[in-house]
Order: structure tokens, then C-alpha cells, then sequence
């Protein structure tokens, strides 16, 4: 067996991973102690990083069509790459460079990230290259650059532990950035004194555990900040020496905070006064690190979201000191990374503007091309607008599922259609987006190829290979390269004369002299050491953990900007017909499109359908039970899902999360509900907030399945009914094999042989092997499979009330002698009176939900429930759902 040090996949926390390798397959991942992220922690995501390893539904071959009416058929790399580039060459003949694009991801290497801006804006000569970072950071981007001068983050991870008071907006830390959210639990622990504010529409996990909530109204940050900073100016807790000596703007800004009073912006914040004023003079006394991620950047008004945050640290002087910056928590591994190398449309490498004509210079000299294009490109939303109106014809998507996380999605599905090539590099060959792909490139993926990656606090890592790719997959970077060797040759071969990741990373390297990010003494020897922060230019023994300490910023004039915008509502208002403010987030457990955690059935037990978390007075006024299926409706779009009550919404919110898409539901995911409006200056859009209505979903037929198997695959097996009902929701649920759920309705039932279909899938097909039941007038049809006195699979019609129990019989691998005369009755409990296990709160353990308040119950604490029953020892994402649990349970006693 070998060990392989890298780095996790998933968030912008950039946590070191040992990784255990034996006979080419990954056999075991678990936290590095030696990186400087983690210090050996990992999430329950990264925890099980081995398993999604392990799961099929991989891209292996290239495949190609011709013919968008024909499937696509294996075919040799060569034949591919040659198609990829006699296609875009063709195109760029008759229509002009600008009529292709890539739209690439933040969870690439530099490298292939580097190679991918440099064969757009070097090679062919557009700058359509954006990525989904700007779904996620781009608002952040242009937040630093407009105050503080560049993208640089100023913080460190270390500040938690030297922070007077923690600040964090617009991120439920303890879902997204778990492992830093348990940073911030032992540093609470070592000094008491510490405080922490949250602000957020919700009374999540995060908001809590904090000092003082500050539950503002959906997109009124802006106003929140400024009337702390009224509450500043007016009790005299300013840096005044900092400002004078080290800002500008400062004039423009004081006065138009003197009208955004505290009363005055209680009403508009949906805040007491009284917690504005607090938060206020807690952030001022300092030391304050503020942590910010989507609820800020995902918005129509996010740089000034971003920047407001950051007036407040350059008016008291929270900056570039322990314990004391705006520090932006990135949504991906190497968002960072794709910024520092240009990798967005407004870019160039190593932080240049695309917009400056020295910049433009500066890459061209050093890429050795005669010009790098002026004109701006496409970005993300831009970008398949103008694909669907044909400005477009050939777009590259790698590493990235925009059939899934672009917002208003019936626009991004129309726009694959429409374009003439779709090339899609990916290394999952069942996304949303790898259906519209004429060709499919497929890629390595996480463990199987080498690079760098970039996390929040500017701390770059090695990504090492530990087996290689499965099939015929590549890195990203190599298929990059090839392309560009075909597309233009001998252009190309000059451009491109990379043999391996580190001649890539040494290109990028130079790129970066004397730049804000220098990082010219770095190396792959010095980072396979240790994880280094940037700027960490030649001679230099050390990176900087923090920016700005002697209070010099990189600007023309060497002062820090102050920002002075006024407040802007959310783009959408509610109205009559779309009452309610839609609100839209991270589940613990999974990550983005879900296209490698959704492969992983351990972490659907924490959450395995879409819910749409509604206040209870809502659901009331329309008269909604819980699990009741609901038609939520935006001008865009709708979903069907079912309905759960939340005491963490107030009346007129709702709450749905991010993940679900097309593959695990009905329709064409969540993303068919929100709108592509986004900021003028960063082009981010504002998927947090949509308008919409809520209704009750009359679907009288129900079904619902079970099945043991490969996961991936029989996923695959239920997509045709996931198109054909109007609820559908697929899941997968076990721990130590897969087991499909599914749950349907309709209007009607569904015909007979879409039904069969899925019987023969699952196994239910041998009426000799099959217990069944029928009752064609009532509309019923049960099948049941047991194998080895194990219960195997399972299709409820009409009636599925013993869903649940047979779900935990299945997973749990319950002997099935004794149960058969009950598993085709309609019981919603198993024999002998047992309830189920319940809904999984610590994934590591497997502890469930009902054994935890029973513990509670009969008085058990925190302590008690992490010695007994173990939960919340692992990993630790579960402590705030324990803590929440202990409190619940107490107060209704």
C-alpha cells in the first residue's frame, strides 16, 4: 500500500488529505496532520472522498457524434481531439474567434487552469474563458480589488485564534466550511471572551452558536453595514489615525452614512436597532476577522455588499493585524487558483486587468504572442445567452455541470441545444450537462493527476497523484495542450511545450514577478515540503500570512478605498402573486452539483430529498402538513418537492437547497427557479434570492422504490421516470452497499411499460423470486425481492406507507423471516411496534436521530452523548445539530 499526500476536492478550506493507495485503487483517505488547514480534521465529505473514489459511473473513453439525433459512439483520442479542433477551427474561420468559448471550473489544477486561459486568450485570441467561479467568488474578486486595490485576501486562518470578535455574514460556516467552523468552536472554547456575530436570514446551525444573531431581510447587508458604521462615527469608535493616514474616500462615505441611522435601518434589516448598535461596538473593539462567503457574493448588488463589509474594517483599523481582516471563504478548492492565473473573462495572469493596455502587454510579451485581445468576454450567464442566440457556436465546458448550477436553467438547456459543438472534458459521464455533449473528453479527476491548488488564506498545497486514470482519462491540462497542438500546429507546439504539470506551474510562475501574488521562490520541491502562502517571491525564506500590516495598499496612490454606495433591495421584489422570499444554501453533506458526493450513499442519510423549509404560520395560511407536496414557482420556472416547517425561517422566507438537479429530481432542479440578473461590475448573479409562490401539488398517484445495487447505476435506470412524473425525487441511502430510494407522483399513472421498465432494472421482474400484491381497482401494486433471506428490492403503487421501514430493513440488512407477512401490508411502522431508525445526525458513526433524544431524554449531555453514543467525535460537523438537539428536547421538557 502507499500513502500520497494531497488535497481535498470539495471546499475553498483547502484541508491536506493522506491518500491510501493499493493495486491502482484509492482504499483510504483521512486528514493530513501536518497540513497547515486542518491539521489532520476533515469534513464528513472529505472523510469519504475513498468511497465517492470507488463508485462507477466514470467517463472513460472519448465519445463522439456527428449527428445530434445519434447517440455518441467510443472512438480513439486521436479521432476526438482532431473532431475538437477541426470543429473550432472551422468556426473561428467563418464566425471569428469570438465565437467560441470555454466555460472551465474552480475545482482545476493552476496548471490546467493556466493552460486553458492561454489557449483561449493567447492561441485563439478570445477572451471568452470564464468559469463557475464566478457563480461563486467573483463579487468577492471585485470587492478587495475596489477597496483594497487587489485580490488578495489580507487574512489568515490563524486570525480565528488571535480574534476579539468573529464575524460572519452571509455563510453558514458550519455547513460549508465546517472544519474552520471547528476552529472557531476551540478558539471560543480558549477565550471565553471571545464574541461571535452572525448575520444571516436563517437560524442556521452557524447562526446558532453565535453571541448575536442578526437576522436581517433577504439582501439588506448593505444597509446593516452602514448603519453600524453610523453607530461608529457617532460613538467615536473610528481608527481616525488609519483613515487619515492610509485611506481615501473617506468624506464621500461619512456622509452618506449619517442618514443610514440604526432606527432608521431596524425596519428596512428586519433588525432591532439595539442589535445593530452591539454588533457595532463589538466589531470595533477588535481585533474582528470577518468570514463571508455566497449569502454576500451571490447577489445584483455584491461588490457593494463585499465592500461595505470591508469600509468597516479600513474605517476601524481591523486590518493587516492578528485576529483582525475581511477574509472571503471560498466556495471551491481552487477558485483561488483560476484567479491567480486569469481564469475569468475581465483577466489576465497574475492579477492583471484585462481592461489595461500595459497588462495586456505585459502576458503578451511573456506568453510570446504578438497581442492579447482587448474586447471583454462572454461571462458565465452572458455566455449562454449568447450560445442560445447563436453568437456562439462552439463552447468547451470542463470539470463543471452548468446544466445543473447555472441560474434560470430552461435558458442554459436551451442554449446547449442551440449551439452547433459541445465539447464537455469531465470525469462523470451522468451529469446534467455530459447529455447535451457532442463530444465527451474524459478527464482525470481527484487522486489521479498532479498540480497545485490555492485555498482562502492565499496557502497553495501540491495535488499529488495517487493511482492513475481509470480507462483512457487524462489530466486536464494534457487534453488542453493536445488541442491546442492540433488546432493551430507549430503555434501551438510553441506555446504549449509542456511535458508535465511542473513545467506548466514554473511558466505560471514567472508569469507572477514582481505582482501583487509573486510567487517566484516557490517550487514543487519547496511545496512538497509544506503548503506555502503567497506572495512568496525569489529569497524570500517565508509567505506572508497577512497583507497590509504597514498599511500600504496596491493602489496608484498606496491608500485603501472607501466605498460609498447607497442600498439596493434584492433584484426581485415580492409582489402579490410571489409572496415569498426564496432563499437558497448548502446541505452538510453535500457539495454543489453533487456530482461526486451524490455517489456516495452515506451522505444522503443526513438529508435524502429536496425539502423546501417553509415557517410554520406559512404552511398554516395554505394549509400544508409536513411532507406534503408543494409547487414552489418563480417567473423562470417550477419544482415540485415536498415541505418541511423550520423555526429557523420567519414568516415570508423559504428555504431550499442548492444541490438538487435534474439527476436526483424532477424537472430541471432548483436552478430552474433562479434568475440570471447579476452585478454590473463583477457579473456575479443572484442566485440566493428569487421571488415565489407556494402552492399544494394535487398528485393522487404515488410510488416508491428500493433497491440494492450499484448506485451510479441504477440512478441511471430511473432517469426516464424522473422525466415523466411531475414529483420525483432519487436518492440513494446505506452504508455498506448502495440501496436506491426513489419516490414518484403524478396526476396519473404512469403507463405500463415505463413501470416495467423499472422493474426489470431493479430486479422485480421474476414473479417466481418476487412477493407481489395487486389491486387493480384500487390502483395498488407491491413487489418485494428478498435474496438470502435479505429484502433486496422493493415497488410500492398506489399505497407506500411501509416505505420507511423497509428502506431501514434493506440498509440495515435485517433478516426477513419474520417480517414477510407484513411487508406487502399498508403499515407505516415495521412488526412489533418499532419506529425506523430515523433521520442520521453524525454520518462518521452512523448515530440516528431518535437515539440521540432518547439518550437526552434521560438526561444525558454533550459530553455524555460524545462518550456514549459517540456522535460528534469524529469529524464534528454534528456538534451544532447536537447542541441544537440538547436544547430543543430541554426546552419542550
Amino acid at each position: 500500500m502507499s500513502v500520497v499526500s494531497s488535497v481535498c476536492c470539495y471546499c475553498g478550506t483547502g484541508c491536506g488529505v493522506l491518500i491510501e493507495a493499493d493495486a491502482g485503487k484509492i482504499t483510504g483517505v483521512r486528514g493530513d496532520p501536518a497540513h497547515p488547514a486542518n491539521r489532520g480534521k476533515l469534513c464528513t465529505k472529505g472523510a469519504t472522498l475513498a468511497l465517492s473514489a470507488a463508485a462507477s459511473g466514470r467517463a472513460l473513453y472519448p465519445e463522439l457524434r456527428v449527428d445530434r439525433t445519434a447517440p455518441r459512439q467510443r472512438v480513439g483520442w486521436d479521432t476526438a481531439l482532431d473532431h475538437v479542433a477541426e470543429k473550432f477551427r472551422a468556426v473561428i474561420q467563418e464566425h471569428g474567434r469570438d465565437a467560441v468559448a470555454f466555460y472551465i471550473s474552480g475545482q482545476l489544477t493552476t496548471e490546467a487552469y493556466y493552460v486553458f486561459n492561454k489557449l483561449a486568450k493567447g492561441l485563439i485570441g478570445t477572451n471568452n474563458v470564464d468559469t463557475n467561479s464566478r457563480l461563486c467568488m467573483s463579487s468577492a474578486v471585485a470587492g478587495y480589488k475596489v477597496t483594497l486595490g487587489a485580490d488578495s485576501p489580507p487574512g489568515c486562518y490563524d486570525d480565528i485564534d488571535h480574534a476579539g470578535t468573529i464575524f460572519i455574514a452571509g455563510s453558514n460556516t458550519a455547513y460549508a466550511h465546517p472544519i474552520l467552523f471547528r476552529r472557531i468552536e476551540a478558539a471560543r472554547k480558549a477565550n471565553p471572551d471571545l464574541k461571535l456575530v452572525v448575520v444571516d436570514p436563517r437560524r442556521t446551525d452557524t447562526a446558532a452558536e453565535a453571541d448575536l444573531h442578526l437576522a436581517i431581510l433577504p439582501g439588506t447587508d448593505v444597509a446593516l453595514y452602514h448603519a453600524m458604521l453610523n453607530v461608529m462615527l457617532w460613538e467615536d469608535l473610528l481608527d481616525r489615525e488609519a483613515i487619515a493616514a492610509h485611506t481615501e474616500g473617506w468624506e464621500a462615505l461619512r456622509d452618506q452614512v449619517r442618514d443610514y441611522t440604526p432606527e432608521k435601518m431596524a425596519p428596512i434589516c428586519g433588525v432591532a436597532a439595539a442589535d445593530i448598535v452591539q454588533a457595532a461596538r463589538w466589531f470595533a473593539a477588535g481585533p474582528t476577522l470577518s468570514l463571508y462567503c455566497q449569502g454576500l457574493n451571490q447577489s445584483s448588488c455584491g461588490v457593494d455588499k463585499n465592500a461595505a463589509l470591508i469600509n468597516l474594517h479600513l474605517a476601524t483599523g481591523e486590518i493587516g493585524k492578528p485576529g483582525a481582516a475581511p477574509l472571503s471563504l471560498t466556495g471551491q478548492p481552487n477558485a483561488m487558483g483560476g484567479r491567480e492565473v486569469g481564469g475569468l473573462a475581465n483577466l489576465l495572469s497574475a492579477h492583471r486587468d484585462l481592461a489595461d493596455p500595459e497588462h495586456r502587454a505585459e502576458v503578451a510579451r511573456l506568453w510570446g504572442v504578438d497581442a492579447v485581445p482587448a474586447t471583454p468576454g462572454k461571462t458565465a450567464v452572458e455566455m449562454f445567452e449568447a450560445v442560445r442566440r447563436g453568437e456562439i457556436k462552439a463552447i468547451w465546458i470542463a470539470c463543471t455541470n452548468p446544466a445543473q448550477s447555472l441560474p434560470d436553467q430552461r435558458l442554459v438547456h436551451d442554449a446547449l441545444q442551440a449551439a452547433e459543438c459541445v465539447v464537455v472534458q469531465e470525469a462523470f459521464a451522468d451529469t446534467e450537462t455530459v447529455a447535451f455533449a457532442d463530444v465527451l473528453l474524459p478527464a482525470a479527476s481527484w487522486g489521479e493527476q498532479d498540480g497545485t491548488m490555492t485555498n482562502s488564506e492565499r496557502c497553495i498545497s501540491r495535488v499529488h497523484a495517487a493511482v492513475p486514470p481509470p480507462g483512457e482519462a487524462r489530466a486536464d491540462w494534457v487534453i488542453a495542450t493536445e488541442v491546442a497542438h492540433r488546432l493551430m500546429p507549430g503555434e501551438g507546439a510553441r506555446l504549449f511545450p509542456y511535458d508535465s504539470a511542473e513545467a506548466v506551474f514554473n511558466e505560471h510562475r514567472e508569469t507572477t514577478r514582481g505582482r501583487d501574488l509573486d510567487i517566484t521562490g516557490l517550487s514543487y520541491a519547496l511545496l512538497d515540503q509544506a503548503p506555502q502562502q503567497w506572495p512568496f517571491p525569489e529569497g524570500a525564506s517565508v509567505g506572508q500570512p497577512r497583507l497590509y500590516a504597514d498599511g500600504v495598499y496596491p493602489t496608484a496612490s498606496g491608500r485603501a478605498h472607501f466605498h460609498a454606495v447607497p442600498y439596493r433591495p434584492v433584484a426581485e421584489a415580492i409582489d402579490a402573486r410571489y409572496p415569498l422570499h426564496l432563499n437558497t444554501g448548502r446541505l452538510r453533506d453535500q457539495w454543489h452539483a453533487m456530482s461526486r458526493t451524490g455517489r456516495d450513499a452515506r451522505l444522503f442519510a443526513h438529508a435524502d430529498t429536496p425539502l423546501l423549509s417553509m415557517a410554520t404560520r406559512d404552511m398554516e395560511l395554505r394549509r400544508l402538513n409536513p411532507g406534503d407536496l408543494v409547487r414552489v414557482k418563480s417567473r423562470r420556472g417550477d419544482v415540485v418537492v415536498a415541505v418541511e416547517a423550520s423555526e429557523s425561517l420567519r414568516p415570508g422566507q423559504c428555504f431550499l437547497p442548492m444541490h438538487w438537479g435534474a439527476r436526483f429530481m424532477g424537472g430541471l432542479g432548483i436552478n430552474a427557479l433562479t434568475l440570471p440578473t447579476f452585478d454590473a461590475m463583477s457579473k456575479q448573479p443572484e442566485l440566493k434570492h428569487a421571488a415565489v409562490q407556494v402552492a399544494k401539488a394535487e398528485l393522487p398517484w404515488r410510488m416508491a422504490a428500493l433497491a440494492v445495487g450499484d448506485g451510479a447505476k441504477l440512478l441511471d435506470a430511473v432517469q426516464p421516470l424522473l422525466r415523466a412524473c411531475d414529483y420525483a425525487a432519487a436518492g440513494l441511502a446505506g452504508r455498506e452497499r448502495d440501496v436506491l430510494t426513489l419516490h414518484l407522483a403524478h396526476t396519473q399513472p404512469l403507463p405500463d411499460g415505463l413501470l416495467a421498465a423499472l422493474d426489470t432494472a431493479l430486479g422485480l421482474d421474476d414473479p417466481l423470486a418476487v412477493m407481489h400484491y395487486q389491486d387493480s381497482p384500487r390502483g395498488i401494486s407491491k413487489r418485494v425481492r428478498v435474496e438470502s433471506g435479505k429484502v433486496v428490492a422493493a415497488r410500492l403503487t398506489g399505497e407506500t406507507a411501509a416505505f420507511d421501514w423497509l428502506r431501514d430493513v434493506i440498509v440495515e440488512g435485517v433478516d426477513a423471516a419474520s417480517l414477510r407477512n407484513w411487508m406487502l401490508a399498508p403499515v407505516a411502522r415495521p412488526p412489533a411496534g418499532g419506529a425506523g431508525r430515523g433521520r442520521i445526525v453524525c454520518n462518521c458513526l452512523n448515530v440516528a436521530e431518535p437515539d440521540i433524544v432518547a439518550a437526552i431524554a434521560a438526561g444525558a449531555g454533550l459530553a455524555a452523548l460524545q462518550a456514549t453514543l459517540k456522535c460528534g467525535t469524529e469529524c464534528g460537523s454534528c456538534v451544532p445539530e447536537l447542541k441544537r438537539l440538547l436544547a430543543g428536547n430541554r426546552a419542550a421538557a
